[in-house]
C-alpha cells in the first residue's frame, strides 16, 4: 500500500496512538505522520502509508487551526488539560480590547513554546523535564502567523474567544492563548483546538478512524495519491531513457537555464511519480540529482 491518509484525529489520542491504530487496521508496518497534534486537539493528521513515508519531509509546512481561548485562567500546560495555576473571573473584558492587540500576533513573531511540549532541550523533551519538576529556561523561536481572524466572542465570567489561525510549522497555538492573556493581564489558556489544514490536507476531506475501519472492511478504502500534497513543488518530467537512469540513482544532465533551489518532484511521461530530486550545478552542466527514488522500492 502506497499513498496518504487524511486522518481526522479524535480527542484523547496521541499522534503515535493514531499511527498504531492505522497500522493495525491496514495491516501495514510503514506508517508515519506529519505535524504532531496534542492529545486534546482534533482535526487533520496527515499519515503517509508504505514508501510514501519517505515523502513526509517534502510536504508543505502551512497549517490552519480553529482555536477557542478562555480568559481568566492560566494552567501549567497552557491548555485545559493541565493543572490550574490561576483562576480569576474577568467579566469586564471586551472584544474590542482584544482586537486592538491582535496585530501583535500577525507576521513573524517570537514565541516561547509551552513547558509541556515535545521540543528537545539539553537532549530531553520539555515535557519530560517539566514532569520531573526541573526548572529550565525555554528558548524562544521565530514563527510566522499568516492570518488570524476572530470568529466568535463569548462574554461571561470567563469569556472565550474563537479564532481562525493560518501559520507556519512550529507554531504553538497554546502559546498564543497564554501570551494573549498575559498582554491583557487577564490570563488565558487554550480551551479547544481543531486543526483544519495541514501539509496540503483539509478537514473537509478527512476520515475518522471509524470510517477508515469501515472502508477497509468493505474493501472500499483507497490511499490518496502521493502527488496530491506535492503540488507546491516544481514538477520535472523525464523521457523514458533519462527516467530509467535517474530511477537507478544516477544524476542526469538537464537542459535548463533556471536552477530551482528547492526540491522538485520528478515524473515519467506516464505521469508516474518517480521521486524527489534536486538541481546541482557543475562548471560544465546542470544535474538533476536523486534525493528520494520511489520506483523499484
Amino acid at each position: 500500500m502506497y499513498g496518504f491518509l487524511n486522518l481526522n484525529k479524535s480527542a484523547g489520542l496521541t499522534s503515535h496512538d493514531c499511527v498504531a491504530r492505522v497500522r493495525r487496521i491496514l495491516r501495514l508496518k510503514r506508517v508515519g505522520h506529519a505535524g504532531t497534534l496534542d492529545p486534546a486537539a482534533t482535526g487533520v493528521l496527515p499519515l503517509a502509508l508504505g514508501k510514501a513515508t519517505r515523502l513526509l519531509q517534502f510536504l508543505p509546512s502551512k497549517k490552519a487551526y480553529q482555536a477557542r481561548i478562555r480568559f481568566g485562567v492560566t494552567t501549567a500546560t497552557d491548555d485545559l488539560e493541565g493543572e490550574i495555576l490561576t483562576s480569576q473571573p474577568v467579566p469586564d473584558l471586551q472584544l474590542e480590547q482584544i482586537q486592538e492587540i491582535l496585530p501583535q500576533f500577525r507576521g513573524k513573531i517570537e514565541q516561547i513554546p509551552p513547558l509541556y511540549s515535545a521540543i528537545h532541550v539539553q537532549g530531553k523533551r520539555l515535557y519530560e523535564l517539566a514532569r520531573k519538576g526541573e526548572k529550565i529556561e525555554v528558548p524562544s523561536r521565530t514563527v510566522e502567523i499568516f492570518d488570524l481572524k476572530v470568529l466568535n466572542w463569548y462574554p461571561g465570567e470567563f469569556p472565550e474567544l474563537e479564532i481562525a489561525i493560518a501559520c507556519g510549522s512550529g507554531t504553538y497555538i497554546r502559546s498564543i492563548a497564554r501570551d494573549l492573556g498575559a498582554i491583557l493581564n487577564s490570563g488565558g489558556t487554550l480551551a479547544n483546538l481543531i486543526r483544519t489544514e495541514s501539509s496540503g490536507f483539509c478537514l473537509e476531506n478527512s476520515l475518522t478512524l471509524e470510517t477508515l475501519e469501515t472502508q477497509v472492511q468493505q474493501q472500499t478504502f483507497s490511499p490518496l495519491s502521493p502527488t496530491l500534497p506535492l503540488n507546491h513543488l516544481t514538477a520535472i518530467t523525464l523521457i523514458p531513457e533519462l527516467a530509467k537512469r535517474w530511477s537507478q540513482g544516477q544524476s542526469i544532465a538537464v537542459d535548463s537555464e533556471i536552477i530551482e533551489p528547492h526540491p522538485v518532484s520528478v515524473y515519467d511521461q506516464e505521469n508516474q511519480l518517480l521521486g524527489i530530486g534536486k538541481f546541482t550545478e557543475t562548471p560544465d552542466q546542470i544535474l538533476l540529482k536523486p534525493q528520494v527514488v520511489l520506483t523499484g522500492n
